[in-house]
């Protein structure tokens, strides 16, 4: 390609730097101009050039002009509203199907895309030759209100200088993009920090007014990571305030079990950064990893167990905690927690899983499909009978899978009704194969519920109920079933003995007379409840106290009306 072809090509704009630096050169003759030259006529350059020129000329237009950038969250927002309401407008069930389709999702995303300038090139910082000895001074100058900082300071263990720890998300250093982790604190508002200690700092901060002046030098790590999309649920009760090894108090982030988290950075190893999800504009704030909570978890465990081996159980003994328990100053008594360390259950306590955090995201109705409702309870609590009066209320919908047994056939039964009756090596053989979601042995006799009777009452386009027993939840936890779970509690012990009474209850536990609940069975029940809500609670999507038959069969049908319509938050895993 000719000289004269290649300024055809060129941009306007370079191609009259192009023809300024060739005037130059012939008056000069340096050889950095022609390097110049060569940069300005590349194909590259120009390409971007162009593209740069035709996007700000878009922008230029008002017609074109995005009204929001935020039009995915829109969706999901219209998503949850119209959920409720597709049962009861065939319109608002087609565009709520509608929103969820890949196409328009896509266009929706590349729209968002768009409209925040995500397509702009971020271009590496431009080197400045600096003498290696040199230090790069940084003056920062804030404005200090009622909202906290959202920093925070340590010392670090080599330099002994002060240095910024962290960013707490959302919060006032954060927006203001002009610190980041690791900085080097020299001076606040005038003031030389070296040789003082983080508690030094903060007392100056605190004592400050106004404008807050740092002088600081830049770390050379990269800021400006973009924030983490996971959302977890919370599976126990934190405050930062009680949390003596917390960084800072002011920084942490109260929450409660069954909370969900927005976990905006996982950058440290042992302190995340959240905020709870909805709180859009909040600053984020400082909770406990997933590794430290585990290992308190353990700890505090193991000084329980210690406590239950001790004959007198003293208050000094359970709280003489070194570091790493949630709170050495609390003390709590073993009284509930001596029943998850029965021996005679120890296999369930050491199959457990340590509850802390559990990924989630928002899993939709699908039309046709429908959740597994799953009743987990002490024997006797009623579940069995909320599922029967659930399933009698709607038999085309409601379903419950016939169970498999190898006991024999007694007067009055009739097989495929109340059980399928099969020989024992049949059933062990098919529960060798893995037939079986749950299975069990009561009184020489295997009972079990198959695979197969649960997919074949889903692929029917029918609600499955179960109730099985506690441990099989985790068999049927699954991608593939999808099940909501709710767990079916007794009420204190007056109120459980007074209501089987009024109820004329029969007991379950005697299957050759028909009697009441004696004492002794009702405080069982209870037992067995708390030790199920200690060992499950973080699989149960929902509970019920069935106080009041009537008022427990009330909240299960609101439930299962939840399940079936509203977007839930689930096991990430069921969503990808």
């Amino acid at each position: 390609m000719t000289a004269e072809v290649m300024e055809t090509c060129l941009d306007p704009v370079l191609s009259r730097l192009v023809t300024s630096l060739k005037e130059a050169e012939s008056l000069s003759g340096e050889q950095d101009l022609g390097f110049l030259q060569s940069l300005l006529e590349s194909k590259e350059l120009n390409a971007l050039v162009n593209v740069h020129s035709k996007i700000a000329k878009v922008g230029k237009d008002d017609r074109v002009a995005p009204l929001l950038s935020s039009s995915m969250q829109v969706a999901v927002e219209v998503l949850e509203q119209l959920a409720p309401r597709c049962h009861i407008s065939p319109l608002c069930k087609e565009v709520f199907h509608l929103l969820q389709t890949p196409h328009l999702q896509s266009l929706l995303f590349a729209h968002d895309s768009i409209a925040k300038k995500d397509f702009y090139p971020h271009l590496p910082d431009i080197p400045v030759e600096v003498d290696e000895d040199e230090e790069t001074i940084k003056i920062v100058q804030l404005v200090k209100n009622n909202e906290p900082l959202g920093a925070t300071i340590k010392t670090d263990d080599e330099t002994g200088k002060i240095v910024i720890a962290r960013i707490m998300r959302g919060g006032a250093a954060d927006r203001s993009g002009l610190i980041h982790a690791g900085d080097e604190v020299i001076e606040v508002n005038g003031i030389n920090v070296e040789g003082k200690t983080p508690g030094d700092v903060l007392h100056i901060l605190e004592n400050s007014e106004g404008t807050i002046t740092f002088k600081i030098v830049p770390s050379d790590g990269k800021g400006g990571q973009r924030e983490s999309k996971v959302r977890v649920r919370a599976h126990f009760d934190y405050d930062p305030l009680s949390d003596p090894y917390i960084p800072c108090k002011e920084a942490g982030q109260a929450f409660e079990r069954g909370d969900i988290l927005h976990i905006v950075s996982q950058d440290d190893a042992f302190w995340w950064q959240a905020r709870k999800e909805g709180d859009r504009n909040a600053r984020a704030g400082l909770i406990p990893s997933r590794n430290l909570q585990e290992r308190r978890i353990i700890h505090e465990r193991k000084l329980v167990e210690n406590s239950n081996e001790s004959k007198k159980g003293s208050c000094a003994s359970i709280c003489s905690t070194p570091p790493g328990s949630p709170n050495p100053n609390s003390c709590r008594g073993p009284k509930t927690k001596k029943i998850m360390y029965d021996v005679a259950e120890n296999d369930d306590f050491d199959r457990e899983m340590i509850a802390t955090y559990e990924e989630v995201a928002k899993l939709y109705p699908r039309p046709g499909v429908y959740r597994p409702i799953i009743l987990i309870g002490a024997p006797g609590v009623g579940r069995n009978e909320l599922k029967r009066r659930l399933a009698a209320r709607d038999p085309e919908k409601y379903r419950t899978p016939v169970p498999y047994t190898t006991r024999p056939i007694r007067t009055g039964e009739v097989p495929g009704r109340e059980y399928i009756f099969i020989p024992r090596d049949k059933m062990e053989t098919d529960i060798q194969a893995g037939k079986f979601i749950e299975h069990g042995e009561y009184k020489g006799h295997l009972y079990g519920t198959s695979a197969e009777s649960v997919r074949s009452i889903v692929n029917a386009g029918c609600v499955c109920i179960l109730s099985p027993h506690y441990q099989a939840i985790k068999a049927l936890r699954t991608p593939q079933l999808k099940p909501f779970i709710i767990h079916v509690k007794p009420p204190s012990f007056d109120q459980l003995k007074e209501s089987r009474e009024a109820a004329r209850a029969r007991s379950t536990f005697d299957e050759t007379n028909s009697r009441g609940f004696t004492d002794e069975e009702l405080e069982d029940m209870i037992k067995s409840a708390e030790r199920i809500d200690f060992l499950y609670r973080h699989f149960f999507d929902d509970e019920i106290l069935n106080d009041d038959l009537v008022k427990a069969f009330e909240m299960l049908v609101q439930l299962a009306q939840k399940s079936e319509c509203e977007p839930l938050w689930a096991p990430a895993t069921w969503v990808q």
